[in-house]
């Protein structure tokens, strides 16, 4: 086959160190706004974005030329320095390390849009921890209790 050929649908998500909440409505749509951009000049195509003052969720198709671990990598990079640059007395926001990555078919494309655009009604009834659990869960994917959080 002479060229390669991908739907690499992954529902991401990364937390703010320690859940601290840093995303506060004030910049919330602006670092949205900013992950967008880092995303597209990745060629990576955004099909949803939203977070809650704790974490974020994006729904992506990744090219076959970028790593997922890489896209997170730059992502989170990128948006840590536009916070410090653009909100001084956040001086200290960071990312939580590690995040969670889950393949989407292109039969639940709508379900993914439609659960990270409900993200401020799902977390009224539970915590990002639990939220996270039940997804690892869901993926049948093992951890260790002692450093999921750490």
């Amino acid at each position: 086959m002479a060229h390669t050929y991908t739907s690499l649908l992954t529902h991401i998500i990364f937390s703010t160190k320690e859940r601290f909440p840093w995303l506060e409505n004030d910049v919330r749509e602006e670092v949205e706004k900013y992950i967008c951009g880092v995303a597209r000049n990745l060629g990576v195509t955004t099909m949803a974005i939203n977070s809650v003052a704790d974490h974020a969720h994006m729904f992506v198709q990744i090219p076959s030329s970028h790593s997922v671990s890489e896209i997170v990598g730059k992502l989170k990079a990128n948006s840590s320095r536009f916070i410090h640059e653009k909100w001084p007395l956040r001086s200290k926001f960071a990312w939580q390390q590690g995040y969670g990555a889950f393949s989407v078919s292109r039969s639940g494309v709508d379900d993914v849009i439609r659960y990270i655009a409900n993200q401020g009604e799902h977390h009224r009834k539970r915590s990002f921890q639990e939220e996270f659990l039940e997804f690892l869960a869901r993926h049948e994917i093992e951890y260790d209790e002692r450093y999921i959080w750490s």
